[in-house]
């Protein structure tokens, strides 16, 4: 791995701006130690401190500090050999996008080793700065993939609280415009993370839900076909025996004589 310059704890005064159109002719990874202003596609956005950003090489780079405050960060410029970049690549981290970390002591620490490697005379000096920066690279992925993890459990816990009245009150008028009002998410939002995580629709798992209900019924129960309909949140029989047709292969009495117990 190439590197053409590196700094650690490098502070600057609230005049302090990076204005490089055309970047700087290699890949730019940046800790940050201060909140700072980045312009992404002519935008300016805030970046909190602790996070990293990499520029690509040739992506335009603007930073700064914001109004009155200093800027402080770690940075490496640094350019692949051979078959780095595919090592890299692997971790999945994104270019010229604010990565936010909970914690960047252990990044500052391998910084800082690059940093004295980088200016010593040492004999391995080349693969120890490739270790600590892969050792970066890893470490970034992490962290990604442990909120990425948490995210999802988070999700899996709200999303399976509906689930659960679903089967418990199949009855029940249900609808995916409540559930998403619910758990605060767009209609489609919602709809794409309850497939994701449980592999199915909501309202093929309603359905599932009533058509489960009314096996029951219809197998320990004395009641009326129709009656198990209203039971089971139909308001018409028809649609009752119809669904139930379509997810089991039998009519609701064909059913029942089948498995009445």
């Amino acid at each position: 791995m190439i590197i053409s310059n590196v700094g650690f704890n490098h502070c600057h005064d609230a005049d302090f701006y990076i204005d490089r159109p055309h970047g700087s002719g290699d890949y730019l990874l940046l800790i940050l130690k201060t909140d700072s202003i980045f312009t992404l596609d002519g935008i300016d956005r805030k970046v909190p401190k602790n996070s990293v950003f990499i520029y690509k090489k040739g992506t335009p780079q603007f930073y700064r500090c914001l109004p009155q405050k200093n800027f402080a960060n770690d940075f490496v410029h640094f350019d692949f050999e051979n078959d780095e970049q595919k090592f890299f690549e692997q971790f999945d981290i994104p270019f010229d996008t604010p990565i936010p970390l909970k914690n960047i002591n252990f990044l500052n620490f391998c910084v800082k080793s690059i940093t004295y490697e980088n200016y010593s005379y040492n004999k391995n000096k080349e693969k120890n700065i490739l270790s600590y920066m892969s050792l970066i690279f890893s470490k970034i992925d992490e962290e990604m993939r442990a909120k990425q993890e948490s995210a999802f459990d988070n999700k899996f816990e709200k999303l399976s609280i509906i689930r659960g009245k679903l089967y418990s009150r199949p009855y029940d008028f249900h609808t995916v415009e409540e559930a998403a009002h619910e758990l605060r998410m767009s209609k489609s939002l919602f709809q794409h993370k309850y497939k994701e995580i449980f592999g199915t629709t909501f309202i093929q798992d309603l359905i599932n839900s009533r058509t489960s209900y009314a096996k029951m019924l219809l197998s320990t129960t004395n009641m009326s076909i129709e009656v198990v309909a209203v039971q089971c949140g139909y308001k018409s029989y028809v649609h009752f025996s119809k669904q139930f047709k379509e997810q089991t292969g039998y009519t609701p009495s064909l059913y029942r004589r089948k498995n009445k117990q």
